[in-house]
Protein backbone atom coordinates (compact mmCIF):
# COMPACT_ATOMS: atom_id res chain seq x y z
CA UNK A 1 0.00 0.00 0.00
CA UNK A 2 1.40 3.55 -0.79
CA UNK A 3 1.50 5.93 1.69
CA UNK A 4 1.73 9.55 1.23
CA UNK A 5 4.37 9.98 4.23
CA UNK A 6 7.69 10.92 2.51
CA UNK A 7 11.20 12.26 2.84
CA UNK A 8 11.86 15.38 1.08
CA UNK A 9 15.71 15.77 0.26
CA UNK A 10 15.79 19.21 -0.16
CA UNK A 11 18.59 22.33 -0.49
CA UNK A 12 17.77 25.28 1.20
CA UNK A 13 19.27 29.09 -0.38
CA UNK A 14 19.16 32.57 1.12
CA UNK A 15 20.23 35.19 -0.93
CA UNK A 16 20.19 38.32 0.79
CA UNK A 17 20.05 41.76 -1.35
CA UNK A 18 19.84 44.74 0.68
CA UNK A 19 21.59 46.59 2.27
CA UNK A 20 24.62 44.46 1.39
CA UNK A 21 24.69 40.57 -0.44
CA UNK A 22 24.82 37.44 0.94
CA UNK A 23 24.38 34.19 0.14
CA UNK A 24 23.61 30.85 2.08
CA UNK A 25 23.05 27.05 0.68
CA UNK A 26 23.14 24.00 2.76
CA UNK A 27 21.98 20.34 2.05
CA UNK A 28 18.82 19.13 4.36
CA UNK A 29 15.98 16.91 4.42
CA UNK A 30 12.33 17.36 6.10
CA UNK A 31 9.62 14.52 7.16
CA UNK A 32 6.16 14.99 5.15
CA UNK A 33 4.03 13.37 7.72
CA UNK A 34 0.38 12.51 7.00
CA UNK A 35 -1.07 12.19 10.62
CA UNK A 36 -3.48 9.55 9.79
CA UNK A 37 -0.08 7.41 9.01
CA UNK A 38 2.02 8.82 12.07
CA UNK A 39 1.47 5.55 14.14
CA UNK A 40 2.00 3.13 11.26
CA UNK A 41 5.21 4.61 10.75
CA UNK A 42 6.50 4.72 14.05
CA UNK A 43 5.44 1.19 14.14
CA UNK A 44 7.47 -0.06 11.08
CA UNK A 45 10.24 2.15 11.49
CA UNK A 46 12.24 1.39 14.16
CA UNK A 47 14.14 4.24 14.18
CA UNK A 48 11.57 6.82 14.34
CA UNK A 49 9.59 7.07 17.47
CA UNK A 50 5.97 9.80 18.18
CA UNK A 51 6.78 11.66 21.54
CA UNK A 52 9.43 10.05 23.07
CA UNK A 53 13.21 9.63 22.17
CA UNK A 54 14.50 8.00 19.50
CA UNK A 55 17.15 8.79 16.44
CA UNK A 56 14.40 9.87 14.69
CA UNK A 57 10.94 11.40 16.26
CA UNK A 58 8.35 13.21 15.63
CA UNK A 59 6.23 14.89 18.86
CA UNK A 60 2.65 16.40 18.60
CA UNK A 61 4.05 19.08 21.15
CA UNK A 62 6.82 20.66 18.65
CA UNK A 63 3.59 22.14 16.26
CA UNK A 64 0.79 24.01 16.34
CA UNK A 65 -0.87 24.89 19.18
CA UNK A 66 2.38 23.26 21.06
CA UNK A 67 0.51 21.56 24.09
CA UNK A 68 0.36 17.80 23.05
CA UNK A 69 -3.59 18.50 21.46
CA UNK A 70 -4.83 16.63 18.51
CA UNK A 71 -3.17 18.31 15.29
CA UNK A 72 -5.73 17.56 13.01
CA UNK A 73 -8.45 19.15 14.77
CA UNK A 74 -6.26 22.01 15.41
CA UNK A 75 -5.79 22.56 12.03
CA UNK A 76 -8.86 22.08 10.92
CA UNK A 77 -10.72 25.14 13.20
CA UNK A 78 -7.28 27.18 11.79
CA UNK A 79 -8.55 26.42 8.28
CA UNK A 80 -12.47 27.05 9.38
CA UNK A 81 -11.41 31.08 10.55
CA UNK A 82 -10.60 31.02 6.60
CA UNK A 83 -14.45 29.77 5.53
CA UNK A 84 -12.30 26.07 4.24
CA UNK A 85 -13.87 22.82 5.86
CA UNK A 86 -11.32 20.18 6.20
CA UNK A 87 -14.07 17.69 7.49
CA UNK A 88 -13.55 14.70 6.54
CA UNK A 89 -10.03 15.39 4.59
CA UNK A 90 -6.67 14.93 5.77
CA UNK A 91 -3.71 16.93 7.14
CA UNK A 92 -0.14 16.84 6.23
CA UNK A 93 2.90 18.74 7.61
CA UNK A 94 6.28 19.05 6.12
CA UNK A 95 9.01 19.95 8.87
CA UNK A 96 12.32 19.10 10.06
CA UNK A 97 11.99 16.03 12.95
CA UNK A 98 13.22 15.82 16.04
CA UNK A 99 17.31 14.34 15.96
CA UNK A 100 18.95 13.04 18.86
CA UNK A 101 16.01 14.40 20.74
CA UNK A 102 16.48 18.28 19.52
CA UNK A 103 14.85 20.46 17.08
CA UNK A 104 14.36 23.74 15.23
CA UNK A 105 12.17 24.26 12.30
CA UNK A 106 12.67 27.98 10.79
CA UNK A 107 9.25 26.91 8.86
CA UNK A 108 6.57 24.39 9.10
CA UNK A 109 4.00 23.90 6.06
CA UNK A 110 0.51 23.06 6.82
CA UNK A 111 -0.91 21.03 3.99
CA UNK A 112 -5.40 20.34 4.35
CA UNK A 113 -7.11 18.31 2.24
CA UNK A 114 -11.02 18.60 2.29
CA UNK A 115 -13.62 15.68 2.03
CA UNK A 116 -13.15 15.37 -1.88
CA UNK A 117 -9.09 15.12 -1.30
CA UNK A 118 -8.19 18.58 -3.05
CA UNK A 119 -5.79 20.91 -1.35
CA UNK A 120 -7.83 23.65 0.13
CA UNK A 121 -5.78 25.36 2.79
CA UNK A 122 -2.15 25.84 3.32
CA UNK A 123 -0.37 27.17 6.71
CA UNK A 124 2.73 28.70 7.52
CA UNK A 125 4.10 28.43 10.51
CA UNK A 126 7.12 30.08 11.61
CA UNK A 127 9.37 30.12 14.60
CA UNK A 128 12.38 32.38 15.16
CA UNK A 129 15.47 31.68 17.61
CA UNK A 130 14.08 33.83 20.20
CA UNK A 131 11.50 31.27 21.15
CA UNK A 132 8.39 32.97 19.56
CA UNK A 133 6.23 31.56 16.62
CA UNK A 134 3.54 33.21 14.35
CA UNK A 135 1.30 31.32 11.42
CA UNK A 136 0.60 32.12 7.60
CA UNK A 137 -3.01 30.81 6.11
CA UNK A 138 -3.80 30.74 3.06
CA UNK A 139 -6.83 29.44 1.47
CA UNK A 140 -6.55 27.80 -1.74
CA UNK A 141 -9.39 29.59 -4.51
CA UNK A 142 -11.76 26.84 -5.73
CA UNK A 143 -10.65 28.00 -9.18
CA UNK A 144 -7.12 26.55 -9.16
CA UNK A 145 -6.41 23.70 -11.33
CA UNK A 146 -5.50 20.48 -9.85
CA UNK A 147 -3.38 20.99 -6.60
CA UNK A 148 -1.84 24.18 -8.19
CA UNK A 149 -1.18 26.98 -5.74
CA UNK A 150 -1.63 30.39 -7.17
CA UNK A 151 1.56 33.09 -5.80
CA UNK A 152 0.06 34.66 -2.76
CA UNK A 153 1.18 37.55 -0.69
CA UNK A 154 1.11 38.38 3.12
CA UNK A 155 2.25 41.11 5.68
CA UNK A 156 5.17 40.48 7.59
CA UNK A 157 4.12 40.54 11.19
CA UNK A 158 6.86 38.29 12.80
CA UNK A 159 10.54 39.02 14.14
CA UNK A 160 12.85 36.40 12.21
CA UNK A 161 15.85 37.99 11.42
CA UNK A 162 17.68 39.77 14.35
CA UNK A 163 19.34 42.19 10.95
CA UNK A 164 15.47 42.81 9.22
CA UNK A 165 12.52 44.95 10.38
CA UNK A 166 9.63 43.64 11.55
CA UNK A 167 7.68 45.18 8.54
CA UNK A 168 7.34 44.50 4.66
CA UNK A 169 5.74 41.80 2.91
CA UNK A 170 6.22 38.11 1.79
CA UNK A 171 5.29 36.60 -1.53
CA UNK A 172 4.93 32.90 -1.45
CA UNK A 173 5.57 30.84 -4.31
CA UNK A 174 4.77 27.16 -3.53
CA UNK A 175 4.58 23.86 -5.15
CA UNK A 176 2.89 20.93 -3.34
CA UNK A 177 4.45 17.86 -2.77
CA UNK A 178 4.47 15.20 -4.92
CA UNK A 179 7.30 13.54 -6.53
CA UNK A 180 8.88 17.01 -5.97
CA UNK A 181 8.41 19.92 -3.74
CA UNK A 182 9.20 23.89 -3.96
CA UNK A 183 9.11 26.71 -1.21
CA UNK A 184 10.20 30.32 -2.58
CA UNK A 185 9.16 33.36 -0.30
CA UNK A 186 10.77 36.75 -1.74
CA UNK A 187 10.63 39.43 1.32
CA UNK A 188 10.05 42.96 -0.11
CA UNK A 189 10.25 46.31 1.92
CA UNK A 190 7.61 48.74 2.05
CA UNK A 191 8.30 50.34 -1.26
CA UNK A 192 8.01 46.94 -3.11
CA UNK A 193 12.42 46.56 -3.20
CA UNK A 194 13.35 43.37 -2.74
CA UNK A 195 15.39 42.20 0.36
CA UNK A 196 15.34 38.69 0.68
CA UNK A 197 14.87 35.63 -1.41
CA UNK A 198 14.36 32.30 0.56
CA UNK A 199 13.82 29.28 -1.48
CA UNK A 200 13.53 25.02 -0.55
CA UNK A 201 13.19 22.73 -3.06
CA UNK A 202 13.68 19.11 -3.15
CA UNK A 203 12.53 15.53 -4.16
CA UNK A 204 10.51 12.93 -2.76
CA UNK A 205 12.08 9.33 -1.53
CA UNK A 206 9.97 6.64 0.33
CA UNK A 207 10.11 6.59 4.06
CA UNK A 208 11.45 3.63 5.31
CA UNK A 209 13.80 2.67 7.57
CA UNK A 210 16.73 2.31 5.36
CA UNK A 211 15.95 5.82 3.31
CA UNK A 212 15.55 7.60 7.13
CA UNK A 213 18.89 5.72 8.40
CA UNK A 214 20.71 7.02 5.13
CA UNK A 215 19.40 10.69 5.37
CA UNK A 216 20.77 10.56 9.32
CA UNK A 217 24.11 9.50 8.78
CA UNK A 218 25.08 11.38 5.53
CA UNK A 219 23.47 14.67 7.21
CA UNK A 220 24.22 13.58 10.58
CA UNK A 221 22.92 16.24 13.29
CA UNK A 222 20.74 18.04 10.68
CA UNK A 223 18.45 20.21 13.33
CA UNK A 224 21.40 21.25 15.32
CA UNK A 225 23.48 21.94 11.71
CA UNK A 226 20.40 24.16 11.45
CA UNK A 227 20.39 26.20 13.93
CA UNK A 228 23.98 26.22 14.28
CA UNK A 229 24.09 27.74 10.72
CA UNK A 230 21.75 29.90 11.51
CA UNK A 231 24.11 31.66 13.91
CA UNK A 232 26.98 31.11 11.39
CA UNK A 233 25.89 33.00 9.18
CA UNK A 234 24.31 36.04 12.07
CA UNK A 235 27.67 36.32 13.13
CA UNK A 236 29.00 36.92 9.29
CA UNK A 237 25.98 39.35 8.45
CA UNK A 238 27.56 41.12 11.59
CA UNK A 239 30.80 41.25 10.28
CA UNK A 240 29.43 42.56 6.63
CA UNK A 241 28.26 45.34 8.84
CA UNK A 242 24.61 44.65 9.24
CA UNK A 243 22.88 46.65 11.79
CA UNK A 244 21.19 44.66 14.68
CA UNK A 245 17.72 44.90 15.58
CA UNK A 246 16.30 44.69 19.08
CA UNK A 247 13.83 41.62 19.51
CA UNK A 248 10.21 44.05 19.42
CA UNK A 249 7.39 43.17 21.59
CA UNK A 250 5.26 39.90 19.93
CA UNK A 251 2.33 41.02 18.36
CA UNK A 252 -0.74 38.87 19.56
CA UNK A 253 -1.08 35.31 17.82
CA UNK A 254 -3.27 35.33 15.30
CA UNK A 255 -2.69 33.77 11.93
CA UNK A 256 -2.27 36.52 9.46
CA UNK A 257 -4.09 36.08 5.93
CA UNK A 258 -2.52 35.52 2.54
CA UNK A 259 -4.33 36.59 -0.11
CA UNK A 260 -3.75 35.63 -3.89
CA UNK A 261 -0.95 37.63 -5.96
CA UNK A 262 -2.67 39.07 -8.58
CA UNK A 263 0.26 40.70 -10.34
CA UNK A 264 2.63 38.04 -9.77
CA UNK A 265 -0.10 34.97 -11.26
CA UNK A 266 -0.61 37.29 -14.52
CA UNK A 267 3.01 37.10 -14.88
CA UNK A 268 3.69 33.41 -14.47
CA UNK A 269 1.11 32.06 -16.52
Amino acid sequence: MARRSAIYESIVTHQRFQPMGHRLRYGVYSLLIDLDEIDQLTDRIPILSRNRFNLVSFHDDDFGPRDGSDLRDWLRREASQFGVDLTGGRVELLAFPRILGYTFNPITVWFGYDASETLAFVLYEVHNTFGQDHRYGFAIPQAAPGTRIPPHTTAKRFHVSPFMDRDGTYRMRLSPPTGRYGLTIEYLDDEGERLLTAAQHGHRTELTTWSLLRQFLTKPLLTLKVIGGIHYEAVKLWFKGAKYRKVPEPLPIATERAVVDHDLTATTR
